[in-house]
């Protein structure tokens, strides 16, 4: 069983990223405890960058920072209100230039941000991250991004993310240990200014999630969790389509089989406000209220998806469904057939517009786009070196 990443990140936690991992069941070859990262810049921007690696020890489990050379440094104690965290930012390479730092065992980020250093505090719970849905946040006017990873003794996990904001592109790569590298993240040419303007072209609401700055620069698009939370976009947004499943399922079963490698299925029906799901006997072995649109693109809440067996799967299965809008297509589900997804009108445009510009398809545009295998990854139990490539703003 492959480890994957939960990712149910809310940017204005307090908390450091956590990821929920599943133990593999072989051994892979020993990953020393650090491995270089290889920053490209490629933006063509001559603004500075400014790099930080950010996250958990998991040794210890201890919070913190890591140096360009792997080393440790936890956070001091904070306090409340918030106490300004040490500067922890590690040049970036210039345009058109690479720099190679050490990743440590972490979970955790990389951010990286074009002109400015950000801005981070600590609190008596951990760290601050960014959270520039607040139009307070110190961070909200810098053009900023990060990526998320996992190196631990079974080996690299890196990913780009999307779920909370599209904004700096950048692609992910890991060397494997016979030499080959994979790399993905990558947007098609001219994919960002495509993006944006798609999404500004999207009837409902979906333009109010761009955010630009005073002096016009597109600083980034919010997830569309963010949007309800900002009011930007309507709370009733995907409300259409969920009566439609709902009506549906009153009258047909939704069978769902969430691990391809095992028999296990679970069948779901409607009986007023909850969807019944029963097991091969007929137990009921979980129930889900009528999700609301900040349940389904937060995968969160009415489609919560704990670390279990049973009800995670399934909701994790259904969070995709939702966003993917492929549930009244096809009773069987996960549906990965990704010719099939965002058809309907009422769907996650800001996922569909996402993945249409990607050059491989593949991006984290909402925390469970991993089903089907989605998702913009690349993982090696024995990784050589790593990379982050900063792609042009086009």
């Amino acid at each position: 069983m492959l480890l994957r990443l939960v990712r149910r990140l809310g940017a204005a936690t307090a908390v450091a990223t956590l990821f929920a991992l599943a133990t593999p069941l072989t051994a892979e070859a020993a990953v020393p405890a650090t491995i270089p990262l290889r920053i490209t810049n490629n933006s063509g921007r001559t603004d500075p960058v400014y790099v930080y690696d950010l996250g958990t020890q998991l040794s210890t489990g201890r919070q913190g920072w890591a140096d360009a050379t792997g080393t440790f440094h936890a956070w001091p104690a904070g306090g409340n209100p918030p106490t300004p965290a040490p500067d922890a930012s590690i040049p970036g390479p210039a345009a058109g230039q690479s720099t190679t730092i050490r990743m440590p065992k972490f979970s955790g980020r990389i951010y990286f941000s074009y002109g400015q250093k950000l801005v981070f505090k600590v609190t008596t719970g951990g760290l601050v991250q960014p959270a520039v849905q607040n139009p307070s946040d110190p961070n909200r006017d810098i053009l900023f991004n990060w990526s998320e990873y996992t190196l631990n003794d079974s080996g690299l996990w890196l990913n780009s993310t999307q779920v909370d904001m599209v904004s700096a592109p950048y692609a992910v790569g890991v060397q494997r240990s016979d030499g080959s590298t994979v790399t993905t993240g990558h947007l098609k040419s001219g994919g960002y200014t495509g993006f944006f303007n798609a999404l500004r072209g999207q009837a409902g609401g979906w333009a109010n999630l761009v955010q630009t700055r005073s002096d016009g620069t597109v600083l980034r698009a919010l997830s569309p969790g963010h949007g309800l939370e900002t009011g930007a976009l309507p709370s009733t947004v995907m409300d259409d389509y969920v009566n439609r499943v709902w009506q549906k399922y009153a009258t047909t079963t939704l069978t769902v089989t969430p691990f391809a490698d095992t028999p296990a299925k679970y069948y779901g029906r409607v009986s007023g406000n909850v969807m019944n799901f029963t097991n091969s006997a007929g137990a009921v072995v979980t129930s889900f209220q009528k999700p609301d649109a900040d349940s389904i693109f937060g995968c969160h809440k009415y489609l919560d998806a704990p670390n279990d067996q049973v009800r995670g799967p399934i909701s994790r299965t259904l969070c995709a469904g939702f966003n993917r809008s492929t549930l009244l297509v096809n009773a069987n589900q996960p549906d990965t057939t990704s010719a099939a997804f965002y058809q309907d009108t009422v769907t996650n445009q800001y996922a569909r517009r996402l993945h249409a510009q990607m050059a491989d398809g593949k991006a984290y545009a909402f925390a469970f786009d991993d089903v089907g295998n989605q998702e913009s990854l690349v993982n090696d139990g024995s990784p050589q070196q790593a990379y982050l490539t900063l792609d042009p703003l086009s």
